[in-house]
């Protein structure tokens, strides 16, 4: 029988990625999954090593947004293998690579995933990365928690978007990294505007300037809005999102 992953095991794996990056929000529904694929394609067009940990277990979207949907987990010589994305070869760990079907669900209690977390975060085979973005689930429960104590990320970036509702539950998710000792290191509204494809018009169709607010706040750095934008929408509904071409991380400083 396997022992239990370790924290010396972790660290060791760790240790060899140069920026963990936590992808947070609190609040589902907001676009986590899709900030953390624009990122990472932002990094790995600049020539960087980049992972992706995709931390939702209950709702894994990482490998639908880049094709990687049939994928299965093998086991090499330095532990779980990551799944390799087609065009920037990106490496992906997802649990739901370890299922026997693609809508077969989770129906785990909290420990069991925070249990489980950690043997991703002391098993994969990242080998050396400029960069690991983790996808976290919705909330503030345990495997957020898992992350922020195990993982220890560099920094995290905040998904909201425009709605009243949305801004009041991120705010738990900023304080959450305040009291994990996580800094935040950028605020990200999406889906905050659709520009008419006729006229050209920028419609904030939920109202205006809600993110920059709520980065002010809190004092972080609000680092872009992204629009409701039907191109992105194609090419993640067909796991091709690393063929949107624009790179609304392009003046992101880390």
């Amino acid at each position: 029988m396997q022992r239990r992953v370790s924290d010396e095991d972790i660290k060791n794996r760790l240790d060899k990625i140069k920026f963990r990056i936590a992808v947070m929000s609190g609040k589902g529904g907001v676009g986590k999954s899709t900030v953390t694929a624009l990122l990472a394609v932002h990094y790995a067009r600049k020539g960087k090593k980049v992972g992706i940990l995709d931390a939702d277990f209950l709702g894994p979207s990482i490998p639908h947004l880049f094709g990687l949907r049939n994928i299965r987990a093998s086991v090499g010589a330095e532990g779980l293998e990551p799944a390799l994305t087609h065009r920037y070869k990106i490496k992906v760990m997802s649990m739901q690579f370890l299922l026997p079907r693609e809508n077969q669900p989770v129906i785990w209690r909290g420990p069991l995933i925070a249990g489980v977390l950690r043997e991703f975060l002391g098993r994969v085979a990242w080998g050396e990365l400029d960069y690991l973005i983790i996808d976290l689930p919705p909330g503030t429960g345990d495997a957020p928690l898992t992350v922020m104590q195990d993982a220890k990320p560099n920094g995290a970036v905040i998904v909201s978007t425009p709605q009243e509702l949305t801004s009041v539950v991120v705010e738990k998710a900023i304080n959450m990294a305040e009291e994990t000792k996580t800094a935040v290191i950028g605020l990200v509204e999406n889906m905050s505007y659709h520009i008419c494809p006729n006229c050209g018009h920028k419609n904030y169709i939920f109202g205006e300037g809600k993110g920059t607010q709520l980065a002010a706040k809190y004092r972080i750095e609000f680092v872009t809005e992204i629009p409701i934008d039907g191109e992105l929408l194609k090419l993640a509904d067909s796991g091709k999102i690393e063929d949107y071409e624009t790179d609304w991380f392009e003046l992101f400083p880390y």
